[in-house]
């Protein structure tokens, strides 16, 4: 394994760590155990991308939460640039949180 997969490997750790930072102002959980987060890329040149969704197309914070996200991980040391895209396919719905998110909102 070269040192530049564990360096990614270690970057996209950090990268969650950041995620789960930054929460939906409507439920008291952070947006990477919501499930609103579907996929982060990180490529050679530290650049990373973020797929991700809102709980619904009219959240109140669909301008503010990807941005959000974008100046929290472009502000790790090691990513060198962040694009956010926003996607409603596949729709976000309560099955795709996490167990501790569930749990945390007394679903389980």
């Amino acid at each position: 394994m070269s040192t530049e997969n564990i360096d990614t490997e270690k970057l996209g750790d950090e990268i969650v760590r950041v995620l789960k930072t930054i929460y939906d102002p409507e439920i008291p959980v952070d947006i990477y155990e919501l499930g609103l987060i579907y996929d982060v890329l990180v490529n050679e040149n530290f650049e990373v991308k973020i797929l991700m969704t809102l709980t619904s197309p009219n959240c109140p914070v669909a301008e503010s939460l990807p941005q959000e996200v974008q100046e929290k991980v472009k502000s790790i040391d090691d990513v060198n640039d962040c694009e956010v895209e926003m996607t409603f396919d596949p729709p976000w719905n309560k099955d795709i949180m996490s167990e501790e998110a569930k749990l945390e909102l007394g679903m389980l």
